[in-house]
């Protein structure tokens, strides 16, 4: 994010005097620039000028010698004689162990009650047989760079030139030193690259606050101007291989100046507001183009002249090419990236608006210099950046759009600087290679902004604001609106309106909520999930939400066979977690995880349920990305559709037994595998869907205690008790349950037949026991089946209240007693009851040979 010093903005506008980084947060987020930080200065005064009067050398007992020091410190010294130690001058006493300063020369010192970076504070204390009130500072105690040998020497005492810059002695030195500065970091949407400059900045101040804005981009504001392309072809823009036929590069301009001198250093107010800005000063040339970069908004690079050849080629990198870059490493180039190379196109020389190349760079030998300022095509820059994973303070301007207009400006303004701080000769070679075109006009009415936003500025008034972001407006209804150069986010109707509605201030649109639509409401699906989670809830069960990213430790746990369908998961490509990049097949394969946790966080009565979608993957086909340029075809939106996973929802519950502990004078309260069949049917009666249990084996439950739950034929679910491996695995008590049904399935065998209410009777109930004989492998659930078809419609409700194996039956066989409860239209007979109970038992001897109990 931009980091704005204030000193710095204030060359383009005008700033009051005293603008803190609050003052300049709160102006700038009135135009949606929002504040992300505020760096403060970590030093706190007073630091000043100090002039050394003596030094007084003194050998330790230890081999040390230090230097007791008399100090002119202005307003701040003690009076004559009145000093912490006596002296006849107007001074303070410091010790210092360094030896780089002499009497008469100028220092910067820390007085008592100062603090310097890292809570280091300064205090009077006694140290060497002196008291030492204050310090005279280096470099590293000030956070200015590493050198701790020696302390700063603002000025030797014979360099009247050096004096005269400084503050007088006394005075707050931070200022020239560059310290304590605020500097404000803000935060910018993507669609406004103009801001990551001290000129959109700057430009965005002043339509907040009104204050007067100098635009340096452009030509005009020059010192001298533009000068005229020299017509030498210094440049070829060979780009073959468009992407999306928008060309790499549209503009590329190059400056030549010659004989820099190669120690000339950065002048100190370009490497403070570097510093301030977050980059790190290096030469004056490579200072010089990173300055005017964070000043205008345009990308620069230096290269060293003497180890190229004209002209420059910009061209499609081919493929296995290779190059090394600033950062030493070597890429292997792809045939997208747009490439800079010289003369015949071999040698590569960058990266396009990312970065340069190590066999030009800049040295501390570099006399000639070549300036590249040239405009790229965002969407190049954005995929070669991260292609090869290299952002840079470039890219990161290229890829959010550059003015195109702003090139031979930000040239120029680097061949002043490194004439008059390098000592360089401006070269008459001029090449600008202008290849751009004007974004398109907006046809806009400025009713649109009352539409979209209620706000009603006159006709005039949006012609004004739309002025002030730089747009051209003609015409009179509909407005012929050119958007300047620097803005390539200006491309509709609507962006015009957002951006008058920022200038005129977002807390004038008036809150007004807008009526809501008549609708259905919710949907059949949506009402059917609703009613089955508050029926659980209802029960007992608490909903939970789990993420659906497993692993494949997680089938294991469960015991799920190798060969099982739901081990067939969705893997991710970049998962939030490398270890459960799976998406779940199963909820039980994140829920039982849930639950887990609860019993280890000693939640009493842990019963979970979670309602989500599950992934199922198999039958999906690979497809490839669609086109983003061009409209898909129905096949292709085909396959894209065959690729994805079928996602159908599950509900699932996972319960310790015990769910509610003993108190006095009751028993614990325990649910067992009967509770989660119970569920099963309690959210099939909310869509009044019959339900048949089959004993079955399946993972994670126990053999010989799961259940299979089908309605109308269509498997639903499954229910029961957890496996003892499993608990185990999963840190739960033993005997806990658990079910899972899919939703979607149930739907499904309900088909579309509305619930049906059975009408209330009046008539008393009749009741009938009846105990079948059957063999061992017939199930309860079938004979139920039985004779619910054979009792008809009289048949009201059957119960099993009985399970007999003994003396009294034949090996091989059980007793199975049902309670039978019939109800009729009229109070029905004995004879009537009678005749239904023959009818059953007739029935189950047929079916499964069922016999009456004697």
């Amino acid at each position: 994010m931009p980091l704005i010093p204030i000193d710095w903005l204030s060359a383009h506008v005008e700033t009051p005097d005293g603008l803190t980084a609050d003052q300049l947060a709160a102006d700038l987020v009135k135009v949606g620039l929002e504040e992300e930080e505020i760096h403060r200065g970590d030093i706190t005064g007073p630091l000043v000028v100090g002039r050394v009067l003596t030094v007084s050398k003194e050998e330790q007992k230890n081999g040390k010698t230090i230097n007791y020091c008399r100090v002119d410190v202005g307003q701040h010294n003690d009076a004559p004689g009145q000093g912490k130690e006596p002296s006849d001058l107007p001074s303070r006493g410091i010790i210092c162990g360094a030896h780089n300063f002499a009497e008469g020369d100028y220092v910067v010192v820390s007085l008592p009650g100062a603090v310097l970076p890292g809570g280091f504070a300064i205090a009077s204390r006694k140290t060497y047989g002196h008291i030492s009130d204050g310090m005279i500072c280096s470099s590293l105690e000030l956070g200015l760079g590493s050198d701790h040998d020696g302390i700063i020497v603002l000025a030797r005492g014979a360099d009247a030139d050096a004096i005269a810059e400084l503050p007088a002695v006394g005075e707050d030195i931070m200022p020239y030193l560059g310290l304590g500065r605020e500097t404000l970091e803000i935060n910018v949407t993507p669609d406004r690259g103009y801001c990551f400059s001290m000129r959109g900045v700057a430009r965005e101040y002043s339509h907040s606050t009104g204050a007067s804005f100098t635009d340096p981009g452009l030509p005009e504001n020059l010192p001298a101007g533009l000068p005229e392309p020299s017509g030498e072809t210094t440049v070829v823009i060979d780009d073959r291989a468009p992407i999306n036929d928008r060309v790499g590069c549209d503009r590329f301009v190059t400056r030549i100046v010659r004989n820099i001198d190669p120690t000339a250093a950065s002048p100190k107010w370009m490497r403070d507001r570097l510093t301030e800005a977050g980059m790190r000063p290096i030469s004056l040339a490579v200072d010089v183009t990173n300055y005017v970069m964070l000043d205008l908004g345009q990308p620069l690079h230096a290269y060293d002249l003497d180890k190229m050849s004209l002209p420059i080629v910009v061209r499609r990198a081919q493929e296995g090419e290779k190059l090394t870059t600033l950062d030493d490493v070597e890429r292997t180039l792809d045939p997208e990236d747009l490439l800079i190379t010289d003369s015949d196109g071999e040698r590569i020389l960058g990266l396009a608006g990312v970065m340069g190349g190590e066999s030009t760079e800049i040295s501390e030998t570099t006399e000639n210099v070549l300036i590249e300022a040239a405009h790229f095509d965002q969407t190049s820059v954005a995929r070669t950046s991260r292609r090869h994973k290299l952002p840079s303070e470039a890219s990161k301007r290229f890829e959010r759009g550059v003015d195109t207009q702003l090139a031979p400006v930000a040239a120029q303004r680097v061949v002043d600087l490194l004439v008059e701080y390098g000592g360089g000769t401006a070269s008459g070679m001029v090449t600008d290679v202008d290849n751009t075109v004007p974004f398109p006009t907006i046809a806009f009415d400025p009713a649109e902004v009352t539409r979209l936003t209620g706000l009603t500025p006159s006709t005039e008034d949006v012609i004004d604001i739309l002025g002030q972001i730089g747009c051209d407006v003609s015409g009179s209804f509909p407005l012929e609106v050119a958007p300047p150069s620097w803005r390539p986010d200006l491309v509709g109707p609507a962006h015009l309106v957002e951006e008058i509605a920022r200038l005129i201030g977002y807390d004038e649109i008036e809150t007004l909520l807008p009526p809501a639509p008549a609708g259905r409401g919710l949907t059949d699906a949506q009402r059917r999930r609703r009613d089955m989670m508050r029926t659980l809830v209802e029960m007992g069960w608490t909903e939970v939400l789990s993420y659906p990213f497993v692993s494949s430790g997680a089938h294991d746990a469960q015991g799920i066979p190798e060969d099982d369908d739901r081990r067939t998961a969705l893997r991710l490509k970049n998962p939030l977690q490398d270890d459960v990049p799976l998406m779940r097949t199963s909820i039980l394969d994140s829920l039982l995880q849930t639950a887990a946790l609860n019993v280890a966080r000693q939640n009493q009565g842990t019963a979970v349920v979670e309602a989500g979608l599950v992934t199922i993957p198999d039958g999906i086909v690979p497809a490839l990305s669609l086109p983003v340029a061009t409209k898909p075809t129905d096949d292709q939106l085909a396959a894209l559709d065959a690729a994805i996973p079928r996602q159908p929802h599950h509900v699932a519950g996972v319960a310790a037994p015990r769910v509610l502990a003993p108190r006095a004078g009751l028993d614990a309260v325990v649910w067992d595998w009967r509770d989660a069949i119970e569920a099963v049917r309690s959210i099939a009666r909310i869509l009044g869907l019959p339900v048949t249990v089959h004993a079955t084996d399946r993972a994670p439950f126990h053999p010989g205690r799961c259940a299979r739950i089908e309605a109308n034929g269509v498997t639903i679910g499954f229910a029961g008790e957890l496996a003892p491996t499993v608990c185990t695995a999963f840190e739960l008590p033993s005997r806990s349950i658990a079910f899972e049904v899919d939703t979607d399935a149930m739907g499904t065998a309900r088909g579309h037949d509305p619930i049906s209410v059975a009408p209330v009777s009046t008539h008393p109930a009749a009741k009938e026991d009846i105990a079948l004989v059957v063999a061992d492998d017939v199930t309860s659930a079938e004979v139920e089946a039985i004779i619910r078809e054979a009792g008809g419609e009289l048949l009201e409700d059957v119960t099993l209240f009985d399970v007999y194996t003994g003396s009294q039956l034949e090996p091989g066989t059980k007793s199975l007693a049902y309670a039978l409860q019939f109800r009729g239209d009229h109070t029905l007979t004995a004879e009537e009851t009678a005749a239904i109970r023959t009818a059953i038992v007739d029935r189950a001897g047929d079916a499964v040979g069922a016999a009456l109990r004697a």
